[in-house]
């Protein structure tokens, strides 16, 4: 049997004021478990990311968390994953997102996954993986900062092909093409 396709997805452990982004993450994780994806994720059972994980797993999938140590109180672990691995740290745990994932996913969070994002999209710009990043562009939510990385590209920071590696759409099957996810 051949090796899943592993979705990284970064978001957030707050649910945003709003339905529309618990809902396009409930939609992206029950997507993932119906095209026979696996999820990985922050770990967390609360905000955006606990809607994500159980959307994922009540559809089958295989749901990977990764977890500092010194959040698992804060954050709030959660208990019914797959598998959830206990890190040492920030650092750690984008490393081993990165080293399980085949692709990664924004959803609309705060400064974590602003975090998690650049770093994963700046490794790629640096060579160090070749893997997709896509923003789930829910309601607009990413428009001003797609708006910025223009500004970035046009002032010459950022070239055309490094903004490129960034597909955006605003549905989940979309997405989940753009980044060469199978369909299961």
């Amino acid at each position: 049997m051949s090796r899943r396709f592993h979705l990284c997805v970064f978001c957030g452990a707050r649910s945003g004021h709003g339905p529309e982004y618990p809902r396009a993450a409930a939609a992206l994780g029950r997507r993932i478990g119906e095209r026979g994806l696996a999820l990985v994720y922050g770990g967390a059972r609360v905000g955006v990311m606990g809607v994500l994980a159980d959307a994922a797993l009540a559809a089958g999938a295989p749901v990977l968390g990764v977890l500092p140590r010194s959040l698992s109180s804060v954050e709030v672990a959660h208990g019914g994953l797959t598998e959830l691995v206990l890190v040492d740290g920030l650092h750690a745990r984008k490393a081993r997102m990165t080293a399980e994932s085949d692709a990664f996913v924004a959803l609309p969070g705060g400064f974590g996954t602003l975090d998690e994002l650049f770093e994963a999209l700046t490794w790629a710009q640096l060579g160090l993986h070749t893997r997709p990043l896509g923003l789930l562009n829910v309601d607009g939510f990413w428009d001003p900062l797609l708006a910025m990385i223009e500004r970035q590209v046009s002032d010459g920071f950022v070239t055309p092909a490094d903004r490129a590696r960034l597909s955006v759409e605003r549905e989940p099957d979309a997405l989940l093409d753009a980044l060469g996810a199978p369909r299961g």
